[in-house]
């Protein structure tokens, strides 16, 4: 096994030395990208509208091209649907990531083109390998199958030219047959669109296997996990699968999660990696296991710029290139992609960790933070301190939800937090001091609004019975895939269909 997983190593060999040569030249390489982005689309419907053949410098094309929103593209993106050639990217796109995103429920068709496909989305998964391997030369990863638990939606017709569907549903139909003996289930059952018929179908298909890693979104793996011991009877997750190694994991932040996988899993060996992929590209890996940032992947066919989330909601806001971001502050990211996105506010927000490689982690979503009363409070500040609660009090937390409670009469502001607890807190009230305590080390603002209980109030938990969330994404017809639970609102949407569903239990 070391034999052949050296064989391994050497063909990676390259990828590896490409990776670091990024990595030490990294405004070279974005710059290589976003001119050979220009010069494949130039004779496009946006290239010539904007010129792309006269851009030679990268301020031209910030100051030319303005930054886009996803409703700034739908028309095209519906003309493209239809069969159109040649308008944001060249040639025909037959291939849309459907996509609802986390605070829009209208749902977003994502250009796929075949570069995209190959140059950014298989190339991140060969590279997340690439790079465990790396770290994990002996490892026996490779002599099992991937367990996938892909997303809701099957592919499906748009029209005679066209398909739409989940970014996982457009992958599985796109890899080669071979995929098949390292990857589990196989399509027929990784496709089915219903979220609980597919759980107990890869129950019954995967328990037999060798199954040696895990790729998903941890909420939705708990789920899976768990029916796995119902079913097989087991105490452990290593009594069904013996050779696991790895989880790769993305789509939400995992620390809230590691300690139930580390009871489902109980073995020091097990590894996990993060990764930030999406519809729209597949951005940065977990290159390093003992630091949880990730490694921004610049030679993937996407350009990055990022907006200082403190001047985001300014009328003309500064977007800046890769070397002048800052570490430590927030901003929200702005990609251009060979799948023809042309400076795309993806609703992403990052802040960097490290420039000397570009390391990154995410802290949440534009949309997704409350600021009713000046707190901008954002889901990475939530994650830690709720992370430090349960720490403090023995808890942990299944899923969560906050928002406002908005100023009344004879009321003041405040935060109301819906929490699902897998093990509730020794004291909720301590729970609760810890929580607000940290969030005002955490966040200038917080702790301003909370002086003296002047404009917020102390912040109110409410215990949510056992399976709300769940119920509650079910009804929305969310479960599964990349649908995610929005963990900050700015206002009371999410809380009231929690509470009446709540009610109703």
């Amino acid at each position: 096994m070391p034999i052949i997983n050296s064989i391994i190593n050497w063909v990676n060999f390259k990828r590896i030395y490409e990776i670091d040569l990024f990595k030490k030249h990294p405004i070279d390489a974005q710059r290589e990208v976003l001119f050979d982005l220009l010069n494949e689309a130039k004779n496009t419907e946006w290239g010539k509208k904007y010129d792309f053949k006269s851009i030679t410098r990268e301020v031209e094309f910030r100051n030319r091209l303005p930054v886009q929103r996803y409703e700034d593209f739908a028309p095209d993106i519906e003309r493209m649907m239809k069969g159109e050639r040649n308008l944001l990217w060249p040639g025909e796109i037959k291939w849309f990531a459907k996509s609802s995103g986390t605070t829009n429920d209208k749902s977003k068709f994502i250009p796929v083109s075949k570069q995209s496909l190959e140059d950014v989305h298989f190339r991140g998964i060969r590279d997340v390998f690439a790079i465990y391997l790396k770290n994990n030369p002996e490892s026996g990863v490779l002599f099992g199958k991937t367990l996938t638990l892909g997303g809701s939606h099957q592919v499906s017709n748009f029209n005679n030219n066209s398909y739409f569907g989940d970014l996982s549903a457009i992958l599985i139909e796109n890899t080669p047959f071979w995929s098949e003996f390292y990857r589990t289930p196989p399509a027929e059952v990784a496709l089915i669109g219903e979220f609980e018929e597919k759980v107990e179908k890869i129950i019954a298909q995967a328990r037999n296997e060798n199954v040696t890693s895990l790729a998903g979104v941890p909420s939705w793996y708990l789920v899976l996990l768990r029916r796995v011991l119902e079913a097989t009877g087991k105490n452990n997750i290593l009594e069904v699968w013996p050779n696991l190694e790895v989880f790769i994991h993305g789509g939400i932040k995992f620390d809230p999660y590691k300690e139930q996988y580390q009871k489902l899993i109980p073995s020091e060996q097990m590894n996990y990696m993060e990764t930030y992929n999406a519809s729209e590209g597949f951005f940065a890996i977990q290159d390093n296991p003992d630091s949880d940032d990730m490694l921004l992947m610049l030679d993937y066919g996407i350009y990055y710029e990022f907006i200082p989330m403190d001047h985001f909601h300014e009328e003309n806001p500064p977007c800046l290139s890769l070397d002048e971001v800052e570490t430590g502050k927030n901003y929200a990211l702005v990609i251009s992609t060979n799948g023809g996105l042309w400076r795309y506010l993806i609703g992403d927000t990052v802040r960097f960790t490290s420039k000397r490689p570009f390391k990154l982690k995410i802290t949440g979503r534009t949309k997704h933070y409350i600021n009713a009363f000046g707190e901008e409070l954002i889901v990475d500040n939530a994650e830690e301190a709720l992370n430090v609660a349960c720490h403090r009090t023995h808890a942990t937390i299944r899923d969560y939800t906050a928002g406002p409670v908005f100023m009344g009469e004879n009321q003041k502001g405040a935060h109301q937090w819906i929490i699902e607890f897998d093990q509730e807190p020794d004291d909720l009230d301590h729970f609760v001091s810890v929580l607000d305590g940290t969030l005002k080390t955490l966040n200038s603002d917080y702790e301003a609004k909370r002086h003296k209980s002047i404009t917020l109030d102390r912040p109110e938990v409410i215990v949510a019975r056992k399976g709300l969330f769940y119920t509650w994404m079910k009804h929305r017809g969310k479960l599964g895939g990349q649908n995610k639970i929005p963990r900050l609102s700015n206002d009371r949407k999410y809380l009231d269909e929690l509470l009446d569903l709540q009610k109703r239990m």
